[in-house]
């Protein structure tokens, strides 16, 4: 075979870093980054973005130097990501955060509330239900985080745990000020309203839980090439007949019921940014299953069925 050579230029400033010679041409840009790593070992593989063009997308781990669309010599050009964190420790701190914040406002902790002594107790049954049901969906997402997921990308910039903490974390709090508080009136419709919330909730749940199990499926051999999800035989799993991710319909779908459960304003306010949030992923992911699948099936959208 002929060897091929690699050089690797500044994203920014054009200037060379390094020039790679006799290269093999089955050569994937993971190993051509763990080359570069030994050169700067500051900079290890998951820090590294390697483009084809400065202002392009990065390559694929898994992307081979003699499909792309170079010569002999290849000109690639280096972005430096910033330091990196796992995306399964990201996931433990940004659900851990929640789950026990909650209980802060649950147990209403004298310095949130004040020593009232009507303060110390609910007479609502549907605050202890609340709490189970927050409760449950970030147990839930710690065991999907542990157990269940399996990664495309191991790492996100670690600058924007920070950012993501801030929204969880502090949402969490919000959400829990109102529905503990003291002053909290219970759903105008009583035990129906919040049995039918109940339902909606554990169907959601469910079927969130069932999409991720589906979709990790896909990756059990370790590939990270991306594939086109099906339905199972799993009925949860059916919507995948209507939309390209029913992961964030059911997402959606769980704090809707919550809402519904709880009838509080700082819950909905929190759901539709949520549903606006998953709409723009949902999207996102749609269309790379356009771009990347000529066979894509072309009924479904991204995240409601028939309309968006």
């Amino acid at each position: 075979f002929v060897s091929s050579q690699v050089e690797i230029l500044d994203w920014e400033t054009k200037k060379q870093l390094c020039f790679l010679d006799k290269v093999e041409p089955n050569a994937t840009i993971r190993e051509i980054r763990l080359m570069f790593h030994k050169l700067y070992p500051r900079w290890y593989p998951a820090r590294q973005s390697i483009k084809l063009d400065p202002k392009g997308k990065s390559l694929r781990d898994e992307e081979i130097l003699q499909h792309l669309p170079v010569g002999t010599t290849a000109t690639l050009y280096f972005k430096d990501l910033g330091p990196q964190i796992g995306w399964t420790t990201v996931f433990l701190i940004e659900y851990t955060g929640p789950l026990f914040i909650y209980f802060v406002f649950y147990f209403r902790m004298t310095f949130v509330y004040g020593l009232d002594e009507r303060f110390t107790s609910s007479p609502h049954p549907v605050v202890n239900l609340a709490c189970i049901c927050h409760s449950f969906h970030y147990i839930k997402r710690l065991i999907e985080t542990v157990f269940v997921h399996r990664f495309s990308r191991g790492t996100m910039p670690l600058r924007n745990i920070v950012k993501n903490c801030l929204y969880y974390w502090g949402f969490a709090a919000w959400l829990a000020y109102y529905i503990n508080h003291p002053l909290y009136t219970p759903p105008s419709y009583g035990k129906k309203q919040i049995n039918f919330a109940v339902i909606m909730f554990l169907l959601c749940e469910a079927g969130n839980f069932s999409i991720h199990v589906a979709l990790s499926d896909l990756r059990r051999n370790g590939s990270k090439t991306c594939k086109i999800p099906y339905p199972t035989k799993n009925p949860f799993t059916w919507l995948f007949f209507f939309v390209s991710c029913p992961n964030y319909t059911y997402e959606v779908g769980t704090w809707i019921s919550f809402t519904i459960m709880t009838q509080c304003v700082p819950v909905g306010l929190f759901t539709l940014l949520c549903f606006i949030q998953m709409t723009v992923w949902a999207k996102d992911k749609h269309c790379t299953y356009l771009r990347e699948f000529k066979d894509y099936p072309s009924h479904r959208m991204p995240i409601i069925p028939f309309l968006l």
